[in-house]
């Protein structure tokens, strides 16, 4: 099967020759062989392997879509981190998130001191 991950700002990966592919959805685990019915998944914060002629590969992946026509396979998500060992993936990933709950917290302090200066700057205009 050839196999591509797309991220909303790069390709993340373009892959052939993937022998499995398991993917995560609300409902559990699904595993995928290049005869299987042609189907579209959407795809939980989790797990996803693939395996090619080398290895087992695993990512982490951000929630998303994943459609298999004949054998493409095309996932899309938010986010994706990888690596063969699920170990390093998981410190990676605990990592990643930390790392964006912070990024959102402080947007999230901006957006509300940019409110309070709009509603600050309207109600000036509505006294003057």
């Amino acid at each position: 099967m050839s196999l591509k991950i797309l991220l909303p700002f790069k390709v993340f990966a373009d892959l052939q020759n993937v022998k499995r592919i398991v993917a995560e959805t609300e409902n559990g685990y699904y595993g995928f062989l290049p005869k299987r019915l042609d189907c579209v998944l959407a795809l939980v914060p989790g797990i996803f392997m693939y395996e090619d002629e080398n290895n087992v590969h695993y990512l982490a992946i951000d929630e998303g879509i994943m459609v298999k026509v004949g054998t493409q396979v095309f996932v899309s998500a938010r986010n994706a981190l990888g690596g063969t060992d699920l170990g390093k993936l998981k410190a990676s990933v605990e990592r990643e998130y930390l790392n964006l709950d912070e990024q959102e917290r402080n947007a999230r302090s901006m957006m509300a001191k940019l409110e309070s200066n709009f509603i600050k700057g309207l109600e000036k205009l509505r006294k003057g």
